[in-house]
């Protein structure tokens, strides 16, 4: 057999966009894309197409997202001609509490064990788009995942990256507290103690068995049933904080998107506890200034990075469950505050007051159907493989969302039971004069709005198609005046922006710059696609 490195690439190469008539669906993973399409086949919707992919997704791309996800939606119906949205976030044990958190001994909320889990919302929210707009049962979605995960699927090459990265910080936390860990460890690492590698089989047949117990129960088993038993269970006996009533008295909500005009375009995001509101912050303050002719200008990169600084300056500060938001959506969205804080940018980098962004684990995808329905979804574990506790028998893996509150009690997101926390993912979804464009998304923490300024800057301003809007170069403003460039933006840009008093580090690895797809709607009626090349991204058309 010929001997190769799966990892090595000498060649640059090129992505085309993908057009189709009946149906089109997008995701990091080949496999992923190609249930969606699937279903889209069999007669599903494009809500059909996206729950099964997001129930395939976890055994795709564990690094990302796993049952004990939280996710959101955007979805498209059009007969009714109008977006929905839909919040499937959990919330914190209520037994938890800055003071327990504080005695023992944390300063900041930690990344791994029982502390920053939460109530998982993605499955409630499979069931509950189901529910509401579903053409298909349950038992019919999940059964590609369910195959796959007793036949193996092979490692994608970027998920062999973040899986290997990964295993070193989660076996620091196994040595740690094995008893809260080892579960994790003996679902994700392969026998002989080493990360899964590009091109291994990966079979799951805990998972496998849970998603046939879920499809079975609606999704309730996890919530009011066997399975949430299992979960409060372990948590009890390895020193977790949930109890049955954090679970029985979760449901996903319905939500109304919230929106921003941009240079006649509406962008939609989901409200807050999301952070969403940052890209239309952004877009606000951004429709006020001219960008120049040329996209691969100093000056366009350092008006983008300077809108999006501000717009995280505020939403670091005030996004929070809205029920303890003291900060109004519709005062963050005024012309007047954008105004206000576009007065701020110069010619020279500023430094907002802000935390610190970095990249984590999380995974987008989005449908669209014959019928013109499009759904916007995303699910994520927060960094990579969550919290690094897995429940053994189950297949269910913990994310950590909870790592994003904080513990000073006068900020709106102070940790406090039965509470959601600040939350980094984000579908997005565009319209025009209230019709449908399409649904877009760029997975990645904190890089999330960035990327989606960016991407939609590119499509409305510099009129790029899809692939392009994804493939062109990003910038990444991680904290201060620092900010991050991939190199193929070029030494000229990168000059002419340190010269602005940026920080400049430029980067080769693009995995942490935003991973993204996309599903426009064309002039006459087709689909048009484009995928993220920092990733094994895969558009699947029919």
């Amino acid at each position: 057999m010929p001997q190769y490195d799966p990892h090595r690439y000498t060649y640059p190469s090129r992505r085309n966009v993908v057009f189709a008539k009946n149906g089109m669906a997008c995701t990091s993973t080949p496999l992923g894309a190609q249930v969606g399409l699937d279903i889209l086949k069999s007669g599903g919707n494009a809500m059909d197409a996206a729950v099964a992919m997001a129930a395939g997704m976890p055994l795709f791309e564990p690094t990302g997202n796993g049952l004990g996800s939280d996710a959101f939606a955007l979805v498209w119906v059009e007969k009714e001609k109008k977006l929905y949205g839909l919040n499937a976030s959990g919330v914190a044990p209520a037994a938890l509490s800055v003071e327990a958190v504080r005695g023992l001994g944390f300063t900041e909320m930690p990344k791994e064990g029982w502390i920053p889990t939460m109530v998982p919302g993605a499955p409630a929210g499979w069931a509950e788009l189901n529910r509401r707009f579903g053409a298909k049962p349950l038992a019919e979605l999940f059964a590609p995942a369910i195959a796959y995960a007793r036949q193996g699927v092979p490692v994608p090459v970027n998920v062999a990256k973040q899986w290997a990265k990964d295993a070193r910080r989660l076996k620091r936390a196994m040595e740690r507290a094995p008893e809260v860990h080892g579960g994790w460890w003996r679902a994700f690492m392969k026998p002989d103690g080493s990360p899964y590698e590009a091109g291994d089989l990966f079979r799951w047949e805990e998972y496998a068995q849970t998603l046939e117990e879920l499809a079975a129960t609606g999704c309730e088993s996890c919530y009011r049933g066997p399975l949430m038993e299992t979960i409060v269970s372990f948590s009890r006996k390895t020193g977790g904080y949930f109890t049955e009533d954090d679970f029985r008295t979760y449901h996903p909500e319905w939500v109304e998107p919230i929106t921003a005009n941009y240079r006649g375009y509406t962008v939609c995001e989901i409200p807050p506890n999301g952070h969403g509101i940052t890209v239309l912050m952004a877009l606000n303050i951004l429709n006020g200034l001219k960008l120049s002719p040329d996209r691969e200008s100093a000056g366009t990169y350092h008006k983008i990075m300077e809108a999006i600084k501000l717009a995280f300056a505020d939403t670091k500060t005030y996004v929070a469950d809205p029920r303890y938001m003291k900060t109004r959506v519709e005062d963050l969205l005024s012309e007047e505050y954008a105004a206000r804080r576009r007065a701020l940018i110069t010619g020279k980098a500023l430094t907002p007051q802000a935390g610190d962004p970095s990249c984590g684990g999380t995974i987008y995808l989005c449908t669209a159907d014959l019928e013109g329905n499009m759904v916007s979804w995303i699910q994520s574990n927060y960094t990579t493989f969550g919290a690094g506790v897995a429940i053994p028998g189950t297949g269910i893996s913990l994310q950590n969302r909870g790592a994003n509150f904080s513990l000073d009690p006068d900020s709106d997101n102070c940790l406090a039971g039965g509470k959601k926390s600040y939350h980094t993912i984000i579908p997005g979804f565009l319209l025009k004069d209230g019709e449908a464009v399409g649904p877009f998304g760029v997975m990645g923490a904190f890089m999330q709005p960035q990327g989606h300024v960016e991407v939609l800057v590119n499509t409305i301003d510099y009129h790029m198609n899809p692939q392009e809007a994804l493939d062109a170069p990003r910038v990444q403003w991680i904290g201060g005046k620092h900010i991050q460039l991939e190199r193929e933006a070029g030494p000229e840009i990168a000059e002419a922006l340190a010269a602005m008093g940026h920080e400049v580090e430029v980067i080769d690895d693009r995995i942490n710059m935003g991973r993204g797809q996309i599903i426009w709607r064309t002039e006459n009626g087709l689909l048009v696609g484009g995928t993220e090349p920092r990733c094994d991204g895969t558009v699947a058309a029919w």
